[in-house]
Protein backbone atom coordinates (compact mmCIF):
# COMPACT_ATOMS: atom_id res chain seq x y z
CA UNK A 1 0.00 0.00 0.00
CA UNK A 2 3.17 2.24 0.00
CA UNK A 3 3.10 2.94 4.13
CA UNK A 4 6.28 2.53 6.12
CA UNK A 5 5.33 0.33 9.22
CA UNK A 6 6.83 0.05 12.47
CA UNK A 7 5.52 -1.03 15.88
CA UNK A 8 5.68 -1.88 19.50
CA UNK A 9 5.34 -5.27 21.34
CA UNK A 10 6.49 -7.12 24.78
CA UNK A 11 9.70 -8.96 24.57
CA UNK A 12 7.84 -12.51 24.23
CA UNK A 13 8.80 -14.04 21.47
CA UNK A 14 5.54 -14.81 18.49
CA UNK A 15 4.86 -16.81 15.81
CA UNK A 16 5.03 -13.27 14.10
CA UNK A 17 8.79 -12.40 15.03
CA UNK A 18 9.58 -14.55 11.44
CA UNK A 19 7.55 -12.46 9.15
CA UNK A 20 7.99 -9.27 10.46
CA UNK A 21 11.68 -10.11 9.97
CA UNK A 22 11.33 -11.49 6.75
CA UNK A 23 10.08 -8.16 5.57
CA UNK A 24 12.25 -6.49 7.12
CA UNK A 25 9.31 -4.83 9.05
CA UNK A 26 11.37 -3.28 12.37
CA UNK A 27 10.08 -3.25 16.07
CA UNK A 28 10.78 -2.04 19.80
CA UNK A 29 10.56 -5.19 22.14
CA UNK A 30 9.15 -2.69 25.02
CA UNK A 31 6.55 0.28 25.03
CA UNK A 32 7.59 3.86 25.07
CA UNK A 33 6.13 7.37 24.86
CA UNK A 34 9.33 8.19 23.38
CA UNK A 35 8.69 5.94 20.37
CA UNK A 36 5.97 8.11 19.32
CA UNK A 37 7.00 11.18 17.41
CA UNK A 38 5.16 13.80 14.93
CA UNK A 39 6.44 11.58 11.98
CA UNK A 40 4.22 9.57 12.48
CA UNK A 41 0.42 9.45 10.57
CA UNK A 42 -1.52 6.84 12.32
CA UNK A 43 -1.21 4.57 15.77
CA UNK A 44 -2.95 0.75 15.82
CA UNK A 45 -3.52 -1.03 18.62
CA UNK A 46 -4.55 -4.26 19.65
CA UNK A 47 -6.73 -4.85 23.17
CA UNK A 48 -3.89 -6.48 24.50
CA UNK A 49 -0.89 -4.22 26.93
CA UNK A 50 -3.97 -1.62 28.01
CA UNK A 51 -5.69 -1.53 24.93
CA UNK A 52 -6.54 2.30 24.03
CA UNK A 53 -5.02 3.14 27.96
CA UNK A 54 -1.10 2.10 26.45
CA UNK A 55 1.44 4.95 27.01
CA UNK A 56 2.10 4.68 23.18
CA UNK A 57 -1.50 4.89 22.74
CA UNK A 58 -1.79 7.95 25.35
CA UNK A 59 1.22 9.96 23.97
CA UNK A 60 -0.27 9.70 20.21
CA UNK A 61 -3.41 11.38 21.71
CA UNK A 62 -1.48 14.02 23.54
CA UNK A 63 -0.04 14.85 20.54
CA UNK A 64 -2.82 14.49 17.90
CA UNK A 65 -2.17 11.58 15.77
CA UNK A 66 -4.92 9.43 14.83
CA UNK A 67 -5.51 6.62 16.83
CA UNK A 68 -7.80 3.26 15.87
CA UNK A 69 -8.31 0.09 17.54
CA UNK A 70 -6.92 -2.98 15.53
CA UNK A 71 -10.54 -4.15 14.21
CA UNK A 72 -11.53 -1.06 12.70
CA UNK A 73 -8.70 -0.66 11.17
CA UNK A 74 -9.08 -4.00 9.52
CA UNK A 75 -12.04 -2.57 8.47
CA UNK A 76 -11.11 0.49 6.85
CA UNK A 77 -8.42 -1.21 4.85
CA UNK A 78 -11.25 -3.41 3.50
CA UNK A 79 -13.29 -0.76 2.36
CA UNK A 80 -13.56 -0.37 -1.62
CA UNK A 81 -12.83 -4.43 -1.97
CA UNK A 82 -15.13 -7.29 -2.27
CA UNK A 83 -14.61 -8.16 1.38
CA UNK A 84 -14.83 -11.49 2.34
CA UNK A 85 -15.32 -11.99 6.21
CA UNK A 86 -14.77 -15.49 7.38
CA UNK A 87 -16.22 -15.82 11.25
CA UNK A 88 -16.73 -18.69 13.63
CA UNK A 89 -15.54 -19.74 16.76
CA UNK A 90 -13.23 -22.41 15.07
CA UNK A 91 -12.00 -22.78 11.66
CA UNK A 92 -11.88 -19.58 10.55
CA UNK A 93 -7.99 -19.25 10.36
CA UNK A 94 -7.83 -22.27 8.24
CA UNK A 95 -10.84 -21.10 6.20
CA UNK A 96 -9.89 -17.73 5.25
CA UNK A 97 -6.04 -19.51 4.70
CA UNK A 98 -7.57 -21.20 1.69
CA UNK A 99 -9.64 -18.93 0.35
CA UNK A 100 -6.41 -16.55 0.22
CA UNK A 101 -4.21 -19.36 -1.25
CA UNK A 102 -6.77 -20.46 -4.13
CA UNK A 103 -7.65 -16.99 -4.42
CA UNK A 104 -3.75 -15.86 -5.06
CA UNK A 105 -2.81 -19.36 -7.37
CA UNK A 106 -5.81 -18.40 -9.62
CA UNK A 107 -4.39 -14.85 -10.30
CA UNK A 108 -6.67 -13.08 -8.45
CA UNK A 109 -3.82 -10.94 -6.46
CA UNK A 110 -6.29 -11.11 -3.10
CA UNK A 111 -5.48 -8.52 -0.28
CA UNK A 112 -5.72 -10.72 3.16
CA UNK A 113 -5.11 -10.54 6.80
CA UNK A 114 -5.11 -13.98 8.63
CA UNK A 115 -4.60 -14.40 12.76
CA UNK A 116 -1.94 -16.63 11.98
CA UNK A 117 1.89 -16.26 11.65
CA UNK A 118 2.06 -17.61 8.54
CA UNK A 119 0.39 -19.66 5.73
CA UNK A 120 3.02 -21.62 4.55
CA UNK A 121 2.14 -21.70 0.52
CA UNK A 122 2.10 -18.27 0.81
CA UNK A 123 5.26 -17.31 3.24
CA UNK A 124 2.61 -14.61 4.73
CA UNK A 125 -0.14 -14.25 7.29
CA UNK A 126 -1.01 -11.33 5.30
CA UNK A 127 -0.61 -9.42 1.48
CA UNK A 128 -2.01 -6.25 0.23
CA UNK A 129 -3.37 -7.05 -3.49
CA UNK A 130 -4.20 -5.10 -6.70
CA UNK A 131 -7.07 -7.41 -6.90
CA UNK A 132 -11.16 -7.20 -5.83
CA UNK A 133 -11.44 -9.08 -2.69
CA UNK A 134 -9.95 -9.02 0.52
CA UNK A 135 -10.31 -11.94 2.86
CA UNK A 136 -10.06 -11.39 6.55
CA UNK A 137 -10.81 -13.36 9.75
CA UNK A 138 -13.53 -11.93 11.34
CA UNK A 139 -13.00 -12.21 15.32
CA UNK A 140 -15.84 -11.82 18.10
CA UNK A 141 -13.61 -10.85 20.64
CA UNK A 142 -13.55 -7.75 21.78
CA UNK A 143 -12.15 -4.23 20.35
CA UNK A 144 -10.63 -3.40 23.46
CA UNK A 145 -11.52 -5.49 26.38
CA UNK A 146 -10.87 -2.69 28.86
CA UNK A 147 -13.29 -0.03 27.82
CA UNK A 148 -14.85 -1.48 24.51
CA UNK A 149 -16.31 -4.53 24.31
CA UNK A 150 -17.91 -4.11 20.16
CA UNK A 151 -17.23 -7.31 18.73
CA UNK A 152 -14.31 -7.28 16.73
CA UNK A 153 -16.12 -8.07 13.42
CA UNK A 154 -18.67 -5.50 13.65
CA UNK A 155 -16.25 -3.37 12.58
CA UNK A 156 -16.29 -5.83 9.15
CA UNK A 157 -19.14 -4.77 6.67
CA UNK A 158 -18.47 -7.83 3.93
CA UNK A 159 -20.24 -8.62 0.65
CA UNK A 160 -19.58 -12.58 1.87
CA UNK A 161 -19.73 -13.87 5.07
CA UNK A 162 -18.86 -17.30 6.14
CA UNK A 163 -19.98 -19.06 9.35
CA UNK A 164 -18.17 -21.86 10.44
CA UNK A 165 -19.77 -22.37 13.71
CA UNK A 166 -20.57 -20.71 16.77
CA UNK A 167 -19.48 -21.98 20.08
CA UNK A 168 -18.98 -20.82 23.66
CA UNK A 169 -15.63 -19.00 23.99
CA UNK A 170 -14.03 -15.96 25.29
CA UNK A 171 -16.30 -16.08 29.05
CA UNK A 172 -13.82 -13.01 30.15
CA UNK A 173 -16.55 -11.28 27.57
CA UNK A 174 -19.81 -13.04 27.15
CA UNK A 175 -22.26 -14.41 29.71
CA UNK A 176 -23.41 -17.24 27.46
CA UNK A 177 -24.04 -18.53 24.38
CA UNK A 178 -27.06 -16.63 23.75
CA UNK A 179 -24.73 -13.39 23.56
CA UNK A 180 -22.37 -15.36 21.64
CA UNK A 181 -25.50 -15.60 19.15
CA UNK A 182 -26.65 -12.24 19.36
CA UNK A 183 -23.25 -10.66 18.61
CA UNK A 184 -23.41 -12.84 15.23
CA UNK A 185 -26.98 -11.87 14.39
CA UNK A 186 -25.72 -8.45 14.27
CA UNK A 187 -22.99 -9.50 11.81
CA UNK A 188 -25.17 -11.08 9.65
CA UNK A 189 -27.44 -8.05 9.40
CA UNK A 190 -24.54 -6.40 8.71
CA UNK A 191 -23.58 -7.91 5.20
CA UNK A 192 -24.25 -6.36 2.07
CA UNK A 193 -28.32 -6.21 0.97
CA UNK A 194 -27.02 -7.75 -1.88
CA UNK A 195 -24.20 -10.51 -0.64
CA UNK A 196 -24.13 -14.09 0.60
CA UNK A 197 -23.99 -15.40 3.91
CA UNK A 198 -22.54 -19.26 3.76
CA UNK A 199 -23.41 -20.66 6.86
CA UNK A 200 -22.78 -24.55 8.62
CA UNK A 201 -26.07 -25.43 9.00
CA UNK A 202 -25.29 -28.83 10.41
CA UNK A 203 -23.99 -26.75 13.60
CA UNK A 204 -26.85 -26.20 16.35
CA UNK A 205 -25.80 -23.06 16.74
CA UNK A 206 -25.10 -21.29 13.90
CA UNK A 207 -28.11 -23.16 11.95
CA UNK A 208 -30.12 -21.32 14.57
CA UNK A 209 -29.48 -17.68 13.05
CA UNK A 210 -30.62 -18.24 10.02
CA UNK A 211 -34.13 -17.38 10.48
CA UNK A 212 -32.88 -13.56 11.94
CA UNK A 213 -31.73 -12.16 8.97
CA UNK A 214 -33.35 -10.95 5.34
CA UNK A 215 -29.91 -11.37 3.64
CA UNK A 216 -29.17 -14.48 1.14
CA UNK A 217 -28.28 -17.27 3.15
CA UNK A 218 -26.44 -20.28 1.29
CA UNK A 219 -26.32 -23.59 3.43
CA UNK A 220 -23.21 -26.13 3.92
CA UNK A 221 -22.90 -29.21 5.80
CA UNK A 222 -23.44 -33.01 6.52
CA UNK A 223 -26.62 -33.61 7.95
CA UNK A 224 -30.16 -32.36 7.26
CA UNK A 225 -31.59 -30.34 4.10
CA UNK A 226 -28.56 -28.37 2.88
CA UNK A 227 -27.57 -26.83 -0.13
CA UNK A 228 -23.88 -28.03 -0.66
CA UNK A 229 -23.54 -31.26 1.44
CA UNK A 230 -20.40 -33.34 2.68
CA UNK A 231 -20.35 -36.85 1.99
CA UNK A 232 -18.02 -39.77 1.94
CA UNK A 233 -14.78 -38.47 4.05
CA UNK A 234 -12.08 -40.34 4.20
CA UNK A 235 -8.66 -40.02 5.74
CA UNK A 236 -5.59 -41.57 5.29
CA UNK A 237 -1.76 -40.20 5.89
CA UNK A 238 -1.12 -37.33 4.66
CA UNK A 239 -4.65 -37.50 2.42
CA UNK A 240 -8.09 -36.38 3.17
CA UNK A 241 -10.98 -36.53 0.48
CA UNK A 242 -14.47 -36.00 0.44
CA UNK A 243 -17.58 -35.44 -2.19
CA UNK A 244 -19.84 -32.34 -2.60
CA UNK A 245 -22.94 -32.94 -3.00
CA UNK A 246 -25.14 -30.25 -4.62
CA UNK A 247 -29.18 -30.54 -4.86
CA UNK A 248 -29.01 -34.43 -4.33
CA UNK A 249 -25.94 -34.47 -7.44
CA UNK A 250 -22.13 -35.29 -6.76
CA UNK A 251 -20.23 -32.21 -8.04
CA UNK A 252 -16.70 -32.46 -7.22
CA UNK A 253 -14.77 -34.91 -5.16
CA UNK A 254 -11.93 -33.17 -3.53
CA UNK A 255 -8.66 -33.87 -1.64
CA UNK A 256 -6.73 -31.97 1.01
CA UNK A 257 -3.47 -32.36 2.22
CA UNK A 258 -4.31 -31.43 6.14
CA UNK A 259 -5.92 -34.26 8.33
CA UNK A 260 -9.87 -34.35 9.96
CA UNK A 261 -13.51 -34.08 9.15
CA UNK A 262 -13.74 -30.56 10.59
CA UNK A 263 -11.00 -29.72 7.76
CA UNK A 264 -12.86 -30.85 5.63
CA UNK A 265 -15.77 -28.72 6.65
CA UNK A 266 -13.64 -25.73 6.15
CA UNK A 267 -12.51 -27.00 2.33
CA UNK A 268 -16.21 -27.06 2.04
CA UNK A 269 -16.92 -23.44 3.29
CA UNK A 270 -14.25 -22.17 0.54
CA UNK A 271 -16.36 -24.56 -2.24
CA UNK A 272 -19.21 -22.68 -1.42
CA UNK A 273 -17.37 -19.37 -1.06
CA UNK A 274 -15.56 -19.47 -4.44
CA UNK A 275 -18.54 -21.06 -6.36
CA UNK A 276 -20.33 -17.60 -5.12
CA UNK A 277 -17.96 -16.32 -6.55
CA UNK A 278 -18.17 -17.57 -10.40
CA UNK A 279 -15.10 -19.75 -10.02
CA UNK A 280 -15.58 -23.46 -11.15
CA UNK A 281 -15.10 -26.40 -9.40
CA UNK A 282 -11.95 -27.87 -11.72
CA UNK A 283 -10.01 -24.83 -10.87
CA UNK A 284 -11.37 -24.95 -7.33
CA UNK A 285 -10.26 -28.54 -7.11
CA UNK A 286 -6.66 -27.87 -8.39
CA UNK A 287 -5.20 -25.70 -5.85
CA UNK A 288 -7.58 -26.92 -2.66
CA UNK A 289 -4.99 -30.31 -2.97
CA UNK A 290 -1.52 -27.78 -2.75
CA UNK A 291 -3.16 -26.03 0.55
CA UNK A 292 -0.61 -27.13 2.93
CA UNK A 293 -1.65 -25.52 5.80
CA UNK A 294 -0.25 -22.61 8.46
CA UNK A 295 1.60 -21.85 11.72
CA UNK A 296 0.43 -23.31 14.58
CA UNK A 297 -2.34 -25.54 12.57
CA UNK A 298 -1.27 -29.37 12.74
CA UNK A 299 2.34 -28.05 12.07
CA UNK A 300 4.86 -30.93 11.04
CA UNK A 301 7.94 -29.52 13.72
CA UNK A 302 10.14 -32.70 12.44
CA UNK A 303 11.24 -36.35 12.93
CA UNK A 304 13.69 -36.98 15.15
CA UNK A 305 14.71 -40.99 16.51
CA UNK A 306 11.84 -41.96 14.76
CA UNK A 307 9.12 -39.63 16.36
CA UNK A 308 6.85 -37.10 14.69
CA UNK A 309 6.65 -33.69 16.50
CA UNK A 310 3.51 -31.94 15.60
CA UNK A 311 2.19 -28.23 16.61
CA UNK A 312 -1.11 -26.80 16.85
CA UNK A 313 -2.67 -23.52 18.63
CA UNK A 314 -6.27 -25.48 19.45
CA UNK A 315 -7.32 -23.87 22.69
CA UNK A 316 -11.46 -25.14 23.00
CA UNK A 317 -12.17 -28.16 24.04
CA UNK A 318 -13.88 -28.64 20.37
CA UNK A 319 -10.89 -27.90 18.88
CA UNK A 320 -8.73 -30.41 20.80
CA UNK A 321 -11.12 -32.99 20.19
CA UNK A 322 -11.03 -32.30 16.33
CA UNK A 323 -7.98 -31.76 15.72
CA UNK A 324 -6.98 -35.27 18.13
CA UNK A 325 -9.22 -37.12 15.79
CA UNK A 326 -8.22 -36.34 12.41
CA UNK A 327 -4.52 -37.40 13.98
CA UNK A 328 -5.52 -40.34 14.54
CA UNK A 329 -7.38 -40.63 11.31
CA UNK A 330 -4.04 -39.76 9.70
CA UNK A 331 -1.89 -41.97 11.99
CA UNK A 332 -4.42 -44.97 13.02
CA UNK A 333 -1.44 -47.06 14.42
CA UNK A 334 0.65 -44.64 16.43
CA UNK A 335 0.69 -44.02 20.10
CA UNK A 336 -0.33 -39.87 20.37
CA UNK A 337 1.01 -37.92 23.18
CA UNK A 338 -0.26 -34.80 23.67
CA UNK A 339 1.30 -31.88 25.56
CA UNK A 340 -1.46 -29.17 26.17
CA UNK A 341 -1.04 -26.15 27.83
CA UNK A 342 -4.54 -24.86 28.87
CA UNK A 343 -4.42 -20.80 28.15
CA UNK A 344 -6.88 -18.67 30.47
CA UNK A 345 -8.47 -19.05 34.00
CA UNK A 346 -11.26 -18.10 32.66
CA UNK A 347 -11.77 -20.41 29.61
CA UNK A 348 -10.39 -23.21 31.77
CA UNK A 349 -12.71 -22.72 34.80
CA UNK A 350 -16.00 -22.09 32.59
CA UNK A 351 -15.02 -25.21 30.57
CA UNK A 352 -13.34 -27.30 32.44
CA UNK A 353 -15.36 -30.61 32.02
CA UNK A 354 -15.51 -29.93 28.35
CA UNK A 355 -11.45 -29.88 28.21
CA UNK A 356 -11.90 -33.08 30.62
CA UNK A 357 -13.36 -34.77 28.13
CA UNK A 358 -12.15 -33.82 24.84
CA UNK A 359 -8.86 -35.97 25.12
CA UNK A 360 -10.22 -39.34 24.17
CA UNK A 361 -8.03 -39.97 20.63
CA UNK A 362 -4.99 -39.90 23.02
CA UNK A 363 -3.05 -42.29 24.34
CA UNK A 364 -1.42 -40.20 27.02
CA UNK A 365 -2.06 -36.74 28.51
CA UNK A 366 0.50 -33.96 29.09
CA UNK A 367 -1.35 -31.19 31.15
CA UNK A 368 0.76 -27.82 31.60
CA UNK A 369 -0.14 -24.64 34.42
CA UNK A 370 -2.58 -22.70 33.19
CA UNK A 371 -1.16 -19.89 30.68
CA UNK A 372 -2.88 -16.62 32.17
CA UNK A 373 -3.40 -13.94 29.83
CA UNK A 374 -2.09 -10.47 30.64
CA UNK A 375 -5.31 -9.19 30.68
CA UNK A 376 -6.99 -10.79 33.17
CA UNK A 377 -6.20 -11.48 36.83
CA UNK A 378 -4.66 -14.52 38.95
CA UNK A 379 -7.36 -16.91 39.95
CA UNK A 380 -6.49 -20.16 42.73
CA UNK A 381 -10.01 -21.09 42.38
CA UNK A 382 -8.71 -23.26 39.16
CA UNK A 383 -5.00 -24.47 37.76
CA UNK A 384 -3.49 -26.86 35.61
CA UNK A 385 -3.35 -29.76 38.47
CA UNK A 386 -7.70 -29.41 38.78
CA UNK A 387 -7.68 -29.58 35.31
CA UNK A 388 -5.28 -32.54 35.40
CA UNK A 389 -7.60 -34.55 38.64
CA UNK A 390 -10.44 -33.59 36.26
CA UNK A 391 -9.39 -35.03 33.03
CA UNK A 392 -7.63 -38.29 34.75
CA UNK A 393 -11.21 -38.94 35.70
CA UNK A 394 -11.94 -39.51 32.21
CA UNK A 395 -8.81 -40.99 30.93
CA UNK A 396 -6.38 -43.59 32.01
CA UNK A 397 -3.27 -42.16 31.17
CA UNK A 398 -2.86 -37.92 32.42
CA UNK A 399 -0.13 -36.56 33.98
CA UNK A 400 0.13 -33.01 35.37
CA UNK A 401 3.71 -31.43 33.93
CA UNK A 402 3.45 -28.21 35.00
CA UNK A 403 6.71 -26.54 33.84
CA UNK A 404 8.75 -27.95 30.63
CA UNK A 405 11.47 -29.13 32.94
CA UNK A 406 8.65 -31.75 34.26
CA UNK A 407 7.31 -32.46 29.93
CA UNK A 408 11.60 -32.89 29.34
CA UNK A 409 11.73 -35.38 31.90
CA UNK A 410 8.65 -37.54 30.97
CA UNK A 411 9.28 -37.34 27.51
CA UNK A 412 13.23 -38.59 27.54
CA UNK A 413 12.18 -41.64 30.20
CA UNK A 414 9.22 -42.64 28.28
CA UNK A 415 8.88 -41.34 24.20
CA UNK A 416 9.73 -44.22 22.12
CA UNK A 417 10.16 -44.89 18.47
CA UNK A 418 6.52 -44.44 16.13
CA UNK A 419 5.32 -41.99 18.82
CA UNK A 420 3.34 -38.81 18.05
CA UNK A 421 3.89 -36.18 19.94
CA UNK A 422 1.42 -33.74 19.30
CA UNK A 423 1.79 -29.87 21.60
CA UNK A 424 -1.51 -27.80 21.75
CA UNK A 425 -2.58 -24.46 23.21
CA UNK A 426 -2.26 -20.75 22.43
CA UNK A 427 0.21 -19.57 24.99
CA UNK A 428 3.58 -19.90 25.07
CA UNK A 429 4.06 -23.68 24.69
CA UNK A 430 5.13 -23.37 20.77
CA UNK A 431 8.31 -21.75 22.39
CA UNK A 432 9.09 -25.15 23.80
CA UNK A 433 9.64 -26.82 20.77
CA UNK A 434 12.96 -26.68 20.08
CA UNK A 435 13.69 -28.29 23.55
CA UNK A 436 10.81 -30.59 23.06
CA UNK A 437 12.51 -31.81 19.66
CA UNK A 438 15.58 -32.49 21.48
CA UNK A 439 14.60 -34.69 24.22
CA UNK A 440 13.99 -37.87 22.35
Amino acid sequence: MGKYVHGSDVEEVFPTDATLKRFKIPYHTYFSPHHINKHIDLVIYTGAHGGCKNVEVAAAIKQGIPVLAHGKALGLFMKGKKAISVAGSHGKTTTSAILAHILSNLNQNPSFAIGCGEILSLKTPAHAGSGNYFIAEADEYATDPAVDLTPRFLWQHPKCLVITNIDFDHPDVYKNIDEVKSAFVKFVNQVDTNGVVVINASDEHAASIIGQTKRRVVTFGDTGKVDYKLDNVTCTNSSTQFDVIWHNKRVMTATLSVPGRHNAFNALAVIVVLKELGFNYIEINKYLRSYTGTKRRFELIGERNQILLYDDYAHHPAEIKATLKGTRDWYPNKRIIVIFQPHTYSRTARLLLEFAGSFEDADIVLLTEIYASAREIADNSISGQILADATAGQHKRVVFTPQLSYVLKYLRTHARPSDLILCMGAGNIYTWLPQIFSSF
